[in-house]
Protein backbone atom coordinates (compact mmCIF):
# COMPACT_ATOMS: atom_id res chain seq x y z
CA UNK A 1 0.00 0.00 0.00
CA UNK A 2 1.04 3.74 -0.42
CA UNK A 3 3.78 4.22 1.72
CA UNK A 4 3.04 5.54 5.77
CA UNK A 5 6.44 5.14 7.04
CA UNK A 6 6.74 8.87 8.09
CA UNK A 7 3.72 10.09 10.51
CA UNK A 8 1.81 13.34 10.00
CA UNK A 9 3.89 14.96 12.23
CA UNK A 10 6.39 15.23 9.90
CA UNK A 11 4.96 16.61 7.17
CA UNK A 12 3.19 19.50 9.16
CA UNK A 13 6.64 20.47 10.64
CA UNK A 14 8.23 20.61 7.56
CA UNK A 15 4.97 23.19 6.14
CA UNK A 16 5.78 25.39 9.10
CA UNK A 17 9.48 25.82 7.79
CA UNK A 18 9.18 26.37 3.91
CA UNK A 19 6.25 27.44 2.04
CA UNK A 20 3.77 25.06 0.42
CA UNK A 21 3.79 23.21 -2.21
CA UNK A 22 6.96 20.90 -1.93
CA UNK A 23 8.01 17.64 -2.69
CA UNK A 24 9.73 16.25 0.33
CA UNK A 25 11.81 13.19 0.54
CA UNK A 26 12.75 10.61 3.00
CA UNK A 27 16.75 10.19 3.17
CA UNK A 28 16.85 7.08 5.39
CA UNK A 29 13.61 5.87 2.99
CA UNK A 30 16.01 5.87 -0.23
CA UNK A 31 19.14 4.36 1.74
CA UNK A 32 16.67 1.36 2.93
CA UNK A 33 15.66 0.59 -0.65
CA UNK A 34 19.06 0.67 -2.29
CA UNK A 35 20.48 -1.37 0.76
CA UNK A 36 17.59 -3.68 0.12
CA UNK A 37 18.03 -4.11 -3.64
CA UNK A 38 21.64 -4.06 -3.25
CA UNK A 39 20.87 -7.58 -0.79
CA UNK A 40 18.75 -9.35 -3.13
CA UNK A 41 21.75 -9.20 -5.70
CA UNK A 42 23.89 -9.61 -3.26
CA UNK A 43 24.57 -13.13 -4.59
CA UNK A 44 26.51 -12.23 -7.87
CA UNK A 45 30.07 -10.53 -7.94
CA UNK A 46 29.19 -7.74 -10.30
CA UNK A 47 26.18 -6.36 -9.89
CA UNK A 48 24.80 -2.64 -9.60
CA UNK A 49 22.27 -0.40 -9.81
CA UNK A 50 22.53 2.40 -12.48
CA UNK A 51 19.60 4.61 -10.71
CA UNK A 52 17.53 6.54 -13.44
CA UNK A 53 18.34 10.08 -13.53
CA UNK A 54 15.16 11.10 -15.10
CA UNK A 55 13.06 9.30 -12.12
CA UNK A 56 14.66 12.20 -9.67
CA UNK A 57 17.21 14.53 -11.18
CA UNK A 58 17.98 16.06 -7.78
CA UNK A 59 22.14 16.12 -7.04
CA UNK A 60 21.71 15.29 -2.92
CA UNK A 61 19.61 12.59 -3.76
CA UNK A 62 22.41 10.68 -6.52
CA UNK A 63 25.06 11.60 -4.02
CA UNK A 64 23.18 9.29 -1.45
CA UNK A 65 22.49 6.65 -3.70
CA UNK A 66 26.00 7.00 -4.96
CA UNK A 67 27.20 6.54 -1.12
CA UNK A 68 24.72 3.41 -1.60
CA UNK A 69 26.72 1.98 -4.14
CA UNK A 70 24.87 2.95 -7.34
CA UNK A 71 25.35 3.94 -10.34
CA UNK A 72 23.46 6.40 -12.90
CA UNK A 73 21.70 5.44 -16.26
CA UNK A 74 21.67 9.10 -18.12
CA UNK A 75 19.90 10.01 -21.24
CA UNK A 76 20.62 13.16 -22.01
CA UNK A 77 23.59 15.57 -22.26
CA UNK A 78 22.55 17.58 -18.99
CA UNK A 79 22.09 14.49 -17.33
CA UNK A 80 25.59 13.10 -18.01
CA UNK A 81 26.76 16.39 -16.75
CA UNK A 82 24.79 16.02 -13.45
CA UNK A 83 26.69 12.82 -13.20
CA UNK A 84 29.88 14.20 -13.46
CA UNK A 85 29.25 17.26 -11.03
CA UNK A 86 27.82 14.25 -8.23
CA UNK A 87 31.39 12.71 -8.98
CA UNK A 88 30.36 9.58 -10.83
CA UNK A 89 32.81 8.44 -13.65
CA UNK A 90 33.55 5.37 -15.86
CA UNK A 91 31.71 2.45 -15.43
CA UNK A 92 29.33 4.25 -12.85
CA UNK A 93 27.67 6.03 -15.65
CA UNK A 94 25.48 4.46 -18.76
CA UNK A 95 24.34 6.40 -21.24
CA UNK A 96 21.08 5.19 -22.52
CA UNK A 97 20.96 6.24 -26.45
CA UNK A 98 17.60 7.36 -28.14
CA UNK A 99 17.85 9.54 -31.47
CA UNK A 100 20.23 11.75 -29.48
CA UNK A 101 22.44 14.29 -30.46
CA UNK A 102 25.43 13.02 -31.64
CA UNK A 103 27.81 15.20 -29.57
CA UNK A 104 26.17 13.15 -26.33
CA UNK A 105 28.38 10.28 -27.58
CA UNK A 106 31.07 12.36 -27.14
CA UNK A 107 30.80 13.32 -23.72
CA UNK A 108 29.17 9.44 -22.69
CA UNK A 109 33.21 8.30 -24.08
CA UNK A 110 34.54 11.08 -22.58
CA UNK A 111 33.79 10.33 -19.33
CA UNK A 112 34.46 6.75 -19.71
CA UNK A 113 30.81 5.62 -19.45
CA UNK A 114 29.16 2.51 -20.68
CA UNK A 115 26.98 3.47 -24.13
CA UNK A 116 23.96 1.14 -25.04
CA UNK A 117 22.87 1.55 -28.20
CA UNK A 118 19.84 1.90 -29.26
CA UNK A 119 19.58 1.68 -33.27
CA UNK A 120 22.17 0.29 -35.44
CA UNK A 121 22.54 3.51 -36.96
CA UNK A 122 24.18 4.53 -33.76
CA UNK A 123 27.10 2.68 -34.57
CA UNK A 124 28.50 4.69 -37.40
CA UNK A 125 27.48 7.54 -35.33
CA UNK A 126 29.63 6.44 -32.17
CA UNK A 127 32.44 5.32 -33.91
CA UNK A 128 32.49 8.96 -35.23
CA UNK A 129 31.85 11.05 -32.53
CA UNK A 130 34.21 9.55 -29.19
CA UNK A 131 34.64 5.80 -30.98
CA UNK A 132 34.05 2.45 -30.34
CA UNK A 133 34.57 0.98 -26.73
CA UNK A 134 35.86 -2.25 -25.91
CA UNK A 135 32.63 -3.47 -24.08
CA UNK A 136 29.53 -1.64 -25.47
CA UNK A 137 25.39 -2.11 -24.46
CA UNK A 138 22.96 -3.02 -27.09
CA UNK A 139 19.04 -2.44 -26.33
CA UNK A 140 16.77 -5.31 -27.70
CA UNK A 141 13.90 -5.53 -29.08
CA UNK A 142 11.55 -8.72 -29.16
CA UNK A 143 9.01 -7.48 -30.81
CA UNK A 144 5.47 -8.76 -30.70
CA UNK A 145 4.61 -9.07 -26.56
CA UNK A 146 6.16 -10.15 -23.83
CA UNK A 147 4.54 -12.48 -21.06
CA UNK A 148 4.36 -14.44 -18.83
CA UNK A 149 1.77 -17.19 -19.04
CA UNK A 150 -1.20 -16.35 -20.43
CA UNK A 151 -0.27 -12.71 -18.49
CA UNK A 152 0.95 -9.98 -21.03
CA UNK A 153 3.34 -7.58 -19.42
CA UNK A 154 4.27 -5.37 -22.22
CA UNK A 155 4.49 -4.46 -26.15
CA UNK A 156 7.68 -4.56 -27.15
CA UNK A 157 6.55 -4.36 -30.88
CA UNK A 158 5.11 -1.31 -30.66
CA UNK A 159 7.38 0.37 -28.74
CA UNK A 160 10.28 3.02 -30.37
CA UNK A 161 13.12 1.20 -28.65
CA UNK A 162 15.82 -1.13 -29.72
CA UNK A 163 17.63 -3.35 -32.07
CA UNK A 164 15.40 -6.11 -33.49
CA UNK A 165 17.08 -9.70 -34.22
CA UNK A 166 18.76 -9.64 -37.33
CA UNK A 167 19.99 -6.08 -36.46
CA UNK A 168 21.43 -7.38 -32.93
CA UNK A 169 23.74 -10.15 -34.86
CA UNK A 170 24.52 -7.47 -37.91
CA UNK A 171 25.28 -4.96 -35.29
CA UNK A 172 27.82 -7.07 -33.37
CA UNK A 173 29.55 -8.45 -36.31
CA UNK A 174 30.05 -4.68 -37.50
CA UNK A 175 31.44 -3.55 -34.24
CA UNK A 176 33.30 -6.42 -33.56
CA UNK A 177 35.06 -5.57 -36.88
CA UNK A 178 35.43 -2.04 -34.89
CA UNK A 179 37.54 -4.12 -32.27
CA UNK A 180 35.18 -4.80 -29.71
CA UNK A 181 35.60 -7.47 -27.08
CA UNK A 182 32.58 -8.37 -25.22
CA UNK A 183 28.64 -7.23 -25.56
CA UNK A 184 25.92 -6.36 -22.59
CA UNK A 185 22.34 -6.66 -23.96
CA UNK A 186 19.49 -4.65 -22.53
CA UNK A 187 15.65 -4.58 -22.76
CA UNK A 188 12.72 -2.86 -20.98
CA UNK A 189 9.73 -4.68 -21.74
CA UNK A 190 7.02 -3.97 -19.51
CA UNK A 191 6.81 -0.85 -17.06
CA UNK A 192 5.59 -0.09 -13.53
CA UNK A 193 4.73 -4.36 -13.11
CA UNK A 194 4.66 -5.72 -9.53
CA UNK A 195 4.77 -9.73 -10.95
CA UNK A 196 7.50 -10.71 -9.33
CA UNK A 197 8.17 -12.98 -12.46
CA UNK A 198 9.22 -10.05 -14.69
CA UNK A 199 12.53 -9.30 -14.00
CA UNK A 200 13.56 -13.25 -13.84
CA UNK A 201 11.64 -13.99 -17.06
CA UNK A 202 13.62 -10.72 -18.79
CA UNK A 203 16.92 -12.43 -17.53
CA UNK A 204 16.34 -16.15 -19.30
CA UNK A 205 15.52 -13.77 -22.20
CA UNK A 206 18.89 -11.84 -22.11
CA UNK A 207 20.92 -13.80 -20.81
CA UNK A 208 20.24 -17.16 -23.07
CA UNK A 209 20.24 -14.68 -26.19
CA UNK A 210 23.53 -13.03 -25.08
CA UNK A 211 25.47 -16.76 -24.68
CA UNK A 212 24.08 -17.53 -27.77
CA UNK A 213 25.48 -14.65 -29.58
CA UNK A 214 28.40 -14.64 -27.68
CA UNK A 215 29.06 -18.41 -28.97
CA UNK A 216 28.50 -17.32 -32.60
CA UNK A 217 29.96 -14.35 -33.01
CA UNK A 218 33.23 -14.77 -30.74
CA UNK A 219 32.54 -12.20 -28.06
CA UNK A 220 32.41 -12.23 -24.52
CA UNK A 221 29.01 -11.85 -23.11
CA UNK A 222 30.03 -9.32 -20.22
CA UNK A 223 26.24 -8.42 -18.59
CA UNK A 224 23.16 -8.56 -18.72
CA UNK A 225 21.17 -5.31 -18.40
CA UNK A 226 17.93 -5.67 -16.76
CA UNK A 227 16.51 -2.13 -16.97
CA UNK A 228 13.69 -0.72 -14.59
CA UNK A 229 9.75 -1.94 -15.06
CA UNK A 230 9.33 -2.99 -11.56
CA UNK A 231 6.80 -1.19 -9.92
CA UNK A 232 5.26 0.21 -7.04
CA UNK A 233 1.71 -0.21 -5.14
CA UNK A 234 -0.05 3.36 -5.57
CA UNK A 235 -3.15 1.82 -4.47
CA UNK A 236 -4.00 0.95 -0.92
CA UNK A 237 -5.32 -2.58 -2.06
CA UNK A 238 -2.02 -2.89 -4.14
CA UNK A 239 0.85 -5.53 -2.53
CA UNK A 240 4.27 -4.44 -2.58
CA UNK A 241 6.60 -6.64 -5.00
CA UNK A 242 9.03 -8.25 -2.63
CA UNK A 243 13.07 -7.54 -4.33
CA UNK A 244 14.17 -9.89 -2.62
CA UNK A 245 12.47 -12.58 -4.27
CA UNK A 246 13.00 -11.43 -7.84
CA UNK A 247 16.34 -11.30 -6.97
CA UNK A 248 15.95 -14.97 -5.71
CA UNK A 249 14.46 -15.44 -9.14
CA UNK A 250 17.26 -13.89 -11.06
CA UNK A 251 19.47 -15.91 -9.31
CA UNK A 252 18.09 -19.17 -9.92
CA UNK A 253 18.01 -18.54 -14.17
CA UNK A 254 21.19 -17.35 -13.78
CA UNK A 255 23.18 -20.59 -12.23
CA UNK A 256 21.29 -22.51 -14.56
CA UNK A 257 22.66 -20.78 -17.72
CA UNK A 258 25.85 -19.60 -15.90
CA UNK A 259 27.14 -22.18 -13.47
CA UNK A 260 30.56 -20.61 -13.40
CA UNK A 261 29.31 -17.49 -13.31
CA UNK A 262 31.49 -14.44 -14.94
CA UNK A 263 28.73 -12.54 -16.25
CA UNK A 264 27.21 -9.18 -14.69
CA UNK A 265 24.02 -8.00 -13.84
CA UNK A 266 22.75 -4.28 -14.15
CA UNK A 267 19.53 -2.82 -13.29
CA UNK A 268 18.20 0.95 -13.51
CA UNK A 269 15.30 1.26 -11.28
CA UNK A 270 13.59 4.94 -10.60
CA UNK A 271 10.03 4.37 -9.91
CA UNK A 272 11.02 1.25 -7.41
CA UNK A 273 14.21 3.05 -5.77
CA UNK A 274 12.71 6.11 -5.06
CA UNK A 275 8.93 6.74 -5.52
CA UNK A 276 7.60 5.68 -2.80
CA UNK A 277 10.27 7.81 -0.18
CA UNK A 278 8.74 10.68 -1.89
CA UNK A 279 5.35 12.89 -1.11
CA UNK A 280 3.70 16.08 -2.96
CA UNK A 281 2.62 18.82 0.05
CA UNK A 282 -0.04 20.92 -0.69
CA UNK A 283 -2.14 23.42 1.03
CA UNK A 284 -6.33 23.88 0.66
CA UNK A 285 -6.60 27.20 -0.46
CA UNK A 286 -10.12 26.57 -2.32
CA UNK A 287 -13.42 25.02 -2.33
CA UNK A 288 -16.37 25.13 -5.11
CA UNK A 289 -19.65 23.21 -4.96
CA UNK A 290 -21.20 22.86 -8.22
CA UNK A 291 -22.12 19.46 -10.07
CA UNK A 292 -19.16 18.37 -7.77
CA UNK A 293 -17.46 19.03 -4.67
CA UNK A 294 -13.72 20.51 -5.79
CA UNK A 295 -11.23 21.01 -3.19
CA UNK A 296 -8.96 23.31 -4.82
CA UNK A 297 -5.00 23.36 -3.97
CA UNK A 298 -1.90 25.48 -4.49
CA UNK A 299 -0.04 22.68 -6.58
CA UNK A 300 -1.20 21.70 -9.98
CA UNK A 301 0.10 19.63 -12.77
CA UNK A 302 3.17 21.42 -13.08
CA UNK A 303 4.58 19.80 -9.43
CA UNK A 304 2.53 16.47 -10.33
CA UNK A 305 1.73 15.71 -13.80
CA UNK A 306 0.69 11.75 -13.73
CA UNK A 307 -2.43 12.23 -12.95
CA UNK A 308 -3.09 14.78 -15.57
CA UNK A 309 -1.62 12.88 -18.27
CA UNK A 310 -1.90 9.28 -17.57
CA UNK A 311 -4.86 9.35 -15.40
CA UNK A 312 -2.44 7.63 -12.67
CA UNK A 313 -3.65 7.19 -9.04
CA UNK A 314 -1.97 8.56 -6.26
CA UNK A 315 -3.18 8.10 -2.66
CA UNK A 316 -3.76 11.25 -0.75
CA UNK A 317 -4.28 11.53 2.79
CA UNK A 318 -4.98 14.74 5.02
CA UNK A 319 -3.07 15.73 7.36
CA UNK A 320 -4.26 14.98 11.14
CA UNK A 321 -7.54 12.84 9.71
CA UNK A 322 -6.11 9.74 8.81
CA UNK A 323 -8.23 7.93 11.30
CA UNK A 324 -11.80 9.86 9.82
CA UNK A 325 -14.19 7.98 7.99
CA UNK A 326 -13.83 8.88 4.59
CA UNK A 327 -17.43 10.21 4.25
CA UNK A 328 -16.88 12.91 1.66
CA UNK A 329 -16.35 12.88 -2.03
CA UNK A 330 -14.11 15.05 -4.02
CA UNK A 331 -12.27 15.69 -6.79
CA UNK A 332 -9.22 17.55 -5.67
CA UNK A 333 -7.48 20.12 -8.20
CA UNK A 334 -5.28 22.32 -9.43
CA UNK A 335 -5.59 25.87 -10.97
CA UNK A 336 -4.25 25.50 -14.21
CA UNK A 337 -6.57 26.04 -17.06
CA UNK A 338 -7.00 22.89 -18.18
CA UNK A 339 -9.68 20.41 -16.59
CA UNK A 340 -7.12 17.47 -16.78
CA UNK A 341 -5.82 19.38 -13.92
CA UNK A 342 -6.99 17.46 -11.11
CA UNK A 343 -4.91 14.94 -8.78
CA UNK A 344 -8.30 12.99 -8.00
CA UNK A 345 -11.61 12.52 -9.38
CA UNK A 346 -14.69 11.40 -6.96
CA UNK A 347 -12.40 10.40 -4.32
CA UNK A 348 -13.36 9.30 -1.10
CA UNK A 349 -12.07 11.24 1.89
CA UNK A 350 -12.30 12.66 5.62
CA UNK A 351 -14.22 16.12 5.29
CA UNK A 352 -11.15 19.00 4.04
CA UNK A 353 -11.74 22.56 5.14
CA UNK A 354 -9.78 25.61 3.35
CA UNK A 355 -6.38 25.71 5.20
CA UNK A 356 -6.15 21.82 5.32
CA UNK A 357 -2.42 20.17 4.47
CA UNK A 358 -2.59 17.66 2.07
CA UNK A 359 0.01 14.33 1.49
CA UNK A 360 -0.15 13.09 -1.96
CA UNK A 361 1.86 9.50 -2.21
CA UNK A 362 4.44 8.52 -3.80
CA UNK A 363 5.81 11.01 -5.95
CA UNK A 364 9.55 10.33 -5.21
CA UNK A 365 9.77 9.21 -9.23
CA UNK A 366 8.89 10.94 -11.79
CA UNK A 367 6.80 13.52 -10.12
CA UNK A 368 8.84 17.13 -9.62
CA UNK A 369 11.16 15.76 -12.60
CA UNK A 370 8.20 15.78 -15.46
CA UNK A 371 6.86 19.60 -14.08
CA UNK A 372 6.41 22.24 -16.28
CA UNK A 373 5.37 26.24 -16.66
CA UNK A 374 2.33 26.00 -18.29
CA UNK A 375 0.12 28.85 -17.74
CA UNK A 376 3.15 30.45 -15.73
CA UNK A 377 2.91 28.18 -12.96
CA UNK A 378 6.26 27.80 -11.45
CA UNK A 379 8.20 24.34 -10.36
CA UNK A 380 8.03 23.82 -6.24
CA UNK A 381 11.09 23.20 -4.08
CA UNK A 382 11.92 19.85 -3.05
CA UNK A 383 12.41 19.38 0.61
CA UNK A 384 15.25 16.21 2.23
CA UNK A 385 13.69 14.76 5.60
CA UNK A 386 17.62 14.10 6.78
CA UNK A 387 18.25 10.70 8.45
CA UNK A 388 18.90 12.62 11.57
CA UNK A 389 15.29 13.87 11.90
CA UNK A 390 16.27 17.59 10.29
CA UNK A 391 14.69 19.68 7.08
CA UNK A 392 17.06 20.84 4.13
CA UNK A 393 16.09 22.14 1.21
CA UNK A 394 17.66 20.70 -1.91
CA UNK A 395 15.76 22.85 -4.62
CA UNK A 396 14.59 26.30 -4.17
CA UNK A 397 11.01 26.59 -5.69
CA UNK A 398 11.59 28.65 -9.00
CA UNK A 399 10.39 32.09 -9.46
CA UNK A 400 9.35 34.63 -12.09
CA UNK A 401 12.86 35.68 -12.63
CA UNK A 402 13.49 31.97 -13.90
CA UNK A 403 10.55 31.89 -15.82
CA UNK A 404 11.47 34.99 -17.64
CA UNK A 405 15.21 34.41 -17.64
CA UNK A 406 15.21 33.08 -21.23
CA UNK A 407 13.46 36.06 -22.53
CA UNK A 408 16.49 38.30 -22.07
CA UNK A 409 16.93 38.63 -25.79
CA UNK A 410 13.85 40.50 -25.75
CA UNK A 411 15.09 44.41 -25.99
CA UNK A 412 11.91 45.06 -23.22
CA UNK A 413 13.11 41.64 -20.74
CA UNK A 414 14.41 44.57 -18.48
CA UNK A 415 10.63 45.13 -17.42
CA UNK A 416 10.10 41.66 -16.71
CA UNK A 417 13.73 40.92 -15.34
CA UNK A 418 14.49 43.70 -13.26
CA UNK A 419 17.79 44.13 -15.08
CA UNK A 420 19.41 47.46 -16.35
Amino acid sequence: MPNFSLPDEVFLRAAEQFPTPFHLYDEQGIRNRARALNKAFSWCGDFREYFAVKALPNPAVLRILKEEGCGLDCSSATELTLAEACGFSGEEIILSANAMPPEEFSQARALGAYVNLDDISDIETLRTHGGIPECICLRYNPGGQFSIGNMIMGNPGEAKYGFTLSQLKEGLSVLKELGIKAFGLHAFLSSNTRDEGYYPALAETLMSLGKELAAEKGLRFAFADLSGGIGIPYRPEDPEPDVAAIGEGVRRVYEKLFPQGGVGIKTELGRWMTGPVGWLVTRVVHEKKIYRDYIGTDASAVNLMRPAMYGAYHHITVCGKRDLPADHVYDITGSLCENNDKFAIERKLPEIRIGDLLVIHDTGAHGWAMGYNYNGRTRSAEILYTREGGYRMIRRAETAADYFATLDIDPAGEKLTGRK
